[in-house]
């Protein structure tokens, strides 16, 4: 899966759990009104989908939507 597919479908991800149309690359979550309750959503989203782990320290990394493709991407490699 190229990173761009595997953006677009984390942005999908993001969409429907913070209940929003559009997800910029990288405006902050906090600035679209995603709190860290819907974040742990949005992981738990996407280890479920992907079949990964993202240990809880690295919740915090998690700010914007290229930062969830950098972290999902390293997980699958």
């Amino acid at each position: 899966m190229s990173t761009e597919d595997l953006k677009e479908k984390l942005r999908e991800i993001v969409c429907e759990v913070a209940e929003i149309d559009e997800v910029p690359d990288d405006t902050p979550f906090k600035d679209l009104g995603i709190d860290s309750m819907m974040a742990i959503e949005i992981i738990a989203d996407v280890e479920r989908n992907y079949g990964i782990k993202v240990p809880e320290e690295e919740l915090e990394q998690i700010s914007d939507l290229n930062s969830v493709v950098t972290l999902v991407n390293s997980k699958l490699s």
